[in-house]
């Protein structure tokens, strides 16, 4: 055996990084496979992946990242013993089958008792400490100033919906000041749409949205849905912490992605975010995410000391009815009286505003006071169906149509005439012709014909 002194120390975290099968057996262990499986061996882009099929670009609403900023601030740990942080919000009134949504992994099928039991088991984790150097200092003045009115939007949005998150968040013991981390990934906007394709208020990845539970498919994104994105992204922070034991780094890996923070921390030898922060091994933008984190948070618990004078809109409350056939939401209006955009609001995860034709059971949500008289109107409300598209099946190689019916695609994001045509085994040419298109320009979100004209 070697001296002691010969050995080269690495952090526990590099010790963990060096073999995938230690990986595999940490994620048992610790019940965070979805979080570690679904990251770590991509290199992915912060914010996003795709929320396939018919997302309008007009709807985005992402965060502008800030102004240049100077290095060399201290590290941004949290101090140990810092106080906890003032009390939750009154609990809002959720419909109780929310409540089976809270069950942590091995908790279905149990009795209520052994559930309450798994529940209490969650040790409440420490209190985010926010520290305020140059760089949160950089951020909130360009918040204030740069972005005013837009930050003063975030502010009014997450305080509609901030009873909901609290709630939810005090279930799973985490700190009241994460219900911020909204802010600087969407505005906790439910359309919000990053470049990267990341969707809804807690700027989900299509992939990780789907090993925590959220259905992602051509009729529902409940990446949009407030509640089940925020039970999800509670889950997935909680289980951040529990990987890396800290909030800075579990704030950046929420940004960037687990692998990329190991691998920063095991190529830097370091153990804290503040370290692998001062190194090229992280983007800028997850570099600032933390700084960034803690100067909406300051702002956020003291608005009116920062010139963001707000009366407090009404909380986010509905009732449910259950839908047994697809409906779509304007037939719904028009036979109840319900306005479209009050049911569009409550329900942005219908991609199509329709309710999906797989679920026969469908909990649509309508404005409180409103559930007779929508109950008594479904009645009467056609049945709607998908006008007939061209369906596709994707393949390793390309994407085919499948069947002869005349169809539309929605033009996505990085699309060309070329490679569209190219996709349905069509020339530019026809592609043109079937779209009076004169000019090369298509833009994300325009449709195409694809059938025969």
């Amino acid at each position: 055996m070697p001296p002691p002194q010969s050995r080269i120390k690495l952090p526990r975290f590099a010790q963990f990084f060096m073999s995938f099968s230690c990986v595999a057996l940490f994620i048992a262990l610790c019940h965070i496979g979805p979080a570690f499986a679904g990251r770590l061996d991509f290199d992915i882009a912060p914010l996003g992946q795709d929320a396939s099929g018919v997302d309008d670009a007009e709807e985005a609403d992402t965060l502008v990242p800030g102004e240049s900023l100077e290095s060399g601030s201290p590290p941004l740990e949290p101090a140990p013993g810092s106080p906890g942080e003032a009390s939750l919000l009154p609990a809002p009134n959720l419909p109780s089958r929310f409540s089976n949504t809270f069950k942590q992994e091995g908790a279905v099928g149990k009795s209520e008792a052994e559930v309450e039991r798994l529940t209490q088991a969650l040790d409440p984790l420490p209190a985010i400490s926010i520290i305020r150097d140059d760089k949160v200092e950089s951020h909130i003045r360009y918040f204030r100033t740069a972005i005013r009115d837009r930050f003063e939007q975030w502010l009014t949005r997450l305080a509609h919906y901030r009873p909901i998150v609290a709630n939810i968040f005090s279930e799973f013991n985490l700190p009241s000041d994460l219900v911020y981390l909204s802010l600087v990934e969407s505005g906790f906007n439910p359309h919000a749409y990053s470049r990267a394709r990341a969707m809804g208020p807690w700027q989900f990845m299509k992939g990780t949205a789907q090993l925590y539970g959220l259905r992602v498919d051509r009729y529902v994104d409940e990446r949009r849905d407030p509640i089940k994105s925020t039970i999800a992204a509670a889950r997935y922070l909680r289980d951040l912490y529990d990987l890396f034991g800290t909030w800075p780094l579990a704030m950046a890996a929420y940004n960037a992605g687990e692998g990329k923070v190991m691998r920063a921390l095991q190529k830097a030898q370091a153990d804290s975010f503040g370290e692998i922060a001062r190194t090229k091994h992280l983007r800028r933008e997850t570099k600032e995410y933390v700084p960034r984190f803690m100067a909406a948070t300051i702002i956020a618990r003291n608005p009116d000391q920062f010139g963001f004078i707000q009366d407090p809109p009404p909380p986010h409350d509905f009732e449910e009815v259950i839908v047994s056939r697809s409906l779509h939401l304007q037939a719904v209006s028009a036979a109840s009286g319900v306005p479209f955009h009050e049911l569009r609001r409550l329900n942005p995860e219908l991609r199509l505003d329709a309710t999906p034709p797989d679920d026969p059971t469908y909990h649509l949500k309508i404005p409180v006071g409103t559930r007779g008289k929508v109950e008594q109107a479904l009645e009467r409300v056609p049945s709607w169906r998908p006008s007939a598209v061209i369906l596709v099946k994707k393949t390793k190689s390309r994407i085919e149509p499948k069947g002869d019916a005349r169809g539309w695609y929605r033009v996505r994001v990085g699309d060309s005439l070329w490679t569209i045509a190219k996709r349905f085994n069509l020339t530019v040419a026809q592609l043109k012709a079937r779209n009076t298109i004169a000019t090369r320009g298509i833009r994300p979100g325009d449709l195409l014909t694809i059938g025969p004209r």
